[in-house]
């Protein structure tokens, strides 16, 4: 019975193999042979995607994956819009709008991991679709398939918008340069050194027979330096020469000792003193030259982008009458020790960076005429950023950046589809496009990330106690020990040079009571009394107290931070303020809620009231939210405090200032928003309202709204009451305090020239405090022009 059921099971297998087989070859199988079936990753975890080529935008590009360790492509064998749909929701995109073939963004390198994919549209991976199998694949790169992504992205996605440089990892990743000489091991940054590369097997060296200043030039950008310069070759064979004699013939010594010791108890021949003195000078002078006949052009962003030659022979003897290849760079004018040679370096301010949370990345800025605009992204790219990168001052670009992610600018778009050798000095040197309406949106800004000269500030400060790294009690190095910070006077600007010296961006939080955190390894405190500009690479740059005085010593009072990588940026309509300001006699009967705010000058105090009336200079305020976070009140809901005249919570004690000040800048008037409700009044296209001050609900402004107060709400204005004719400036500040962080505080004053003759007002030139030259913001008080004359 038992054999029966044996030679049963063999016949049902035999059937179901055999005769499908058979059936399958009735037809000859087509080029997407083997069928497609799905596929599953071994690890969906490891699965990486990134779009490559170029020319291209941060959404579209050559897809490429990530699979068992090694970067590969897609084969445009049956691919479809399906297919890029799914693959640009696992690239962060919330849709495609189309895909490429034939490798439109120029040819891949490495495996082409998966073929004749067949995508239903709805999958959450490629993966799961139908293909040939992970490295099956009948194509060559001539065949790489590309997607054109919508460009928005996918809710708790980080924006990915770069195009970065992409090089073969198993070519030149990491190169470094080494200092020779000990002095200059000690300083930062390091400038000049032999060049070295990393490969698996630690350091090695580049030979430096046929070394050009291109290839120089290349490698200094690299380290962060604009520049390159020669280096005195005979003082490094000199130096060279000098450090291996001494113990070579101390060694030599020795090895002549031990060989008349072993000639006279044995016949065999030894090797003599020149032999052996030759031989421990090779190992004194050993290098590894794993990198020859490097050709670069000098434009490129990486030294693996250039022409390189590998020795994978015997790589110690590789570079006969030769030696490592030493460079020697110019740092920009952040970095350079001497102050001459800091004036000597200083550009025109032709071009700024804007919006970054470390020194050498933002969003692209030129000046035209006397007027700041931005570049459109179009065509932009790595080479095109490195102009800007060494212009200002850093080495190569890390990053092109597009969509705005820097941060949305204002006013004029000054350049499109910017194209440049590399070798331009000035991004204005390049070939470029003037701007049309239709052409760009500032959602299309450019931006950059430069490579910067590394400093080790991040070693001497340190986070502890925190739940996350990205906050925590202030720790810096002060002699051979850590200690905390003194909290008093501890601010937003304080905390934001903390946080972009440890590399965590802008501060989010100053905090000055630092009890609710871990306690276990709380240190004494070594700094009090700093106090900081915000421009400062680190805080031991600021000031601060030569001997520790802190009224509040206990552990408690330490300084804290927590940090973020993104932070909101305030900007106020600085036409709206030009096109609504007018003068308005209010009757003081209607002014007893303003004056319960506040929001009259103190002569109104003494008032006969409710006779009379108040002279107040009136407009409108419009304040947008162009950073990349929302702009939310530093106090909790529970610290509100409610008005009942105007019926709504304050969420700031001060929260914009509004000022007539004399042409010399003496205060003659002020008015302030002593707490606005801060909420969502409109927002771009496709962007949500968040934030509604009714029903206690949550204060706000989200990125890309704006809160609008109209120039008929109560204290939006300045009481002029007591101000004689003349000519002013009518100045707006917002967050002046600096309560809460931005990304940017140079753009958040508003200036107006006004002229008043007693009974009408004219108002002219407003603008942001950052939107001139500095020639042209010199001249601003003696701007003509007269735009209106209302009075109510």
């Amino acid at each position: 019975m038992e054999l029966h059921q044996w030679w049963r099971h063999i016949i049902v297998f035999l059937v179901n193999t055999w005769i499908p087989s058979c059936f399958a070859q009735t037809t000859p199988p087509a080029r997407s042979s083997p069928m497609p079936t799905p596929q599953t990753a071994d690890n969906l975890d490891t699965l990486k995607f990134r779009l490559s080529g170029f020319p291209r935008k941060h959404n579209e590009g050559r897809i490429e994956v990530f699979y068992k360790g090694e970067w590969g492509t897609i084969c445009d064998d049956d691919f479809s819009l399906a297919n890029a749909h799914v693959l640009c929701r696992q690239l962060g995109f919330v849709s495609a709008t189309g895909w490429t073939h034939s490798a439109k963004y120029g040819k891949g390198a490495g495996k082409i991991w998966l073929d004749n994919v067949q995508c239903s549209g709805s999958e959450t991976s490629v993966s799961v679709c139908k293909s040939r199998g992970w490295g099956n694949s009948d194509c060559t790169h001539d065949e790489d398939a590309g997607v054109i992504c919508k460009d928005e992205r996918l809710p708790g996605f980080v924006d990915s918008n770069i195009i970065e440089v992409q090089v073969d990892e198993n070519r030149v990743e990491e190169v470094r340069l080494r200092p020779v000489v000990t002095m200059a091991t000690k300083r930062m940054p390091v400038t000049e050194g032999v060049v070295e590369v990393k490969n698996k097997d630690g350091w090695a060296q580049i030979c430096d027979i046929g070394w050009t200043p291109k290839n120089s030039r290349v490698v200094c950008g690299m380290m962060g330096f604009p520049h390159e310069k020669k280096v005195n070759k005979n003082f490094y064979k000199h130096l060279r020469k000098r450090s291996a004699e001494p113990k070579a013939k101390v060694k030599a010594t020795r090895q002549e000792s031990k060989i008349k010791a072993i000639t006279k108890t044995s016949s065999k021949p030894k090797r003599g003193k020149s032999a052996a003195a030759k031989r421990l000078y090779a190992e004194r002078q050993k290098n590894f030259f794993l990198v020859h006949s490097v050709a670069c052009l000098g434009t490129e962003v990486h030294l693996a982008a250039c022409p390189l030659e590998f020795n994978y022979g015997n790589a110690t003897e590789s570079c006969p009458g030769g030696m490592p290849a030493v460079v020697s760079c110019v740092p920009g004018p952040l970095y350079t020790q001497s102050p001459t040679m800091k004036k000597k370096l200083k550009m025109p301010p032709t071009t700024r960076l804007k919006g970054g949370a470390k020194y050498g990345e933002g969003r692209v800025e030129v000046l035209k005429g006397s007027e700041w605009g931005t570049v459109c992204d179009d065509r932009w790219n790595l080479v095109s950023a490195s102009v800007v990168c060494r212009e200002m001052g850093f080495g190569s670009a890390k990053e092109a950046l597009t969509g705005a992610s820097m941060g949305k600018g204002l006013g004029p778009i000054h350049m499109n589809e910017v194209q440049c050798t590399g070798n331009e000095r000035s991004l204005w040197s390049c070939r470029y496009k003037n701007i049309t309406a239709e052409d760009c949106k500032h959602t299309e800004d450019a931006s950059v990330r430069c490579n910067v000269p590394y400093m080790g500030y991040e070693k001497t400060v340190r986070l502890s106690g925190g739940r996350s790294p990205y906050e925590g009690r202030v720790e810096v190095r002060v002699g051979q020990r850590w200690g905390s910070v003194c909290s008093e006077g501890w601010s937003t600007k304080e905390a934001m040079v903390l946080c972009r010296q440890l590399g965590l961006g802008f501060s989010m939080h100053a905090i000055t009571e630092t009890w609710y955190w871990d306690s276990s390894n709380v240190t004494d405190m070594v700094m009090s009394g700093v106090k900081c500009t915000g421009d400062e690479m680190s805080i031991s740059q600021c000031q601060h107290h030569r001997t520790v005085n802190c009224q509040k010593a206990a552990a408690r009072f330490a300084a804290g931070v927590i940090c973020s990588e993104t932070a909101s940026d305030l900007v106020l309509n600085a036409q709206l303020v030009q096109q609504t300001t007018y003068i308005e006699d209010r009757p003081l009967h209607m002014l007893y809620c303003a004056a319960e705010e506040d929001c009259l000058s103190k002569s109104a105090a003494s008032a006969n009231w409710p006779y009379g009336h108040r002279r107040l200079l009136r407009f409108s305020s419009q304040i947008h939210n162009i950073g990349r976070a929302d702009f939310r009140p530093k106090a909790g809901r529970h610290s509100w405090v409610w008005h009942a005249c105007h019926g709504h919570y304050h969420s700031m004690d001060i929260f914009t200032h509004y000022d007539l000040m004399s042409a010399n800048g003496t205060k003659v008037a002020e008015g302030h928003k002593a707490s606005f409700c801060l909420e969502d009044t409109d927002c771009d296209e496709g962007v949500s309202k968040r934030y509604e001050c009714a029903n206690f609900g949550e204060q706000g402004i989200t990125v890309g709204c704006w809160d609008l107060y109209r120039h008929d709400i109560d204290c939006q204005w300045i009481d002029i009451t007591d101000v004689k004719p003349g000519n002013y400036i009518l100045q707006v500040v917002i967050n002046p305090n600096y309560e809460v962080s931005e990304s940017d505080f140079t753009n958040n004053a508003m200036k107006c020239n006004c002229k008043y003759d007693g009974h009408r007002i004219w108002v002219h030139n407003c603008h942001i405090g950052d939107s001139f030259s500095e020639e042209a913001e010199k001249k601003f008080e003696k701007y003509p022009g007269q735009l209106n004359n209302q009075i109510s």
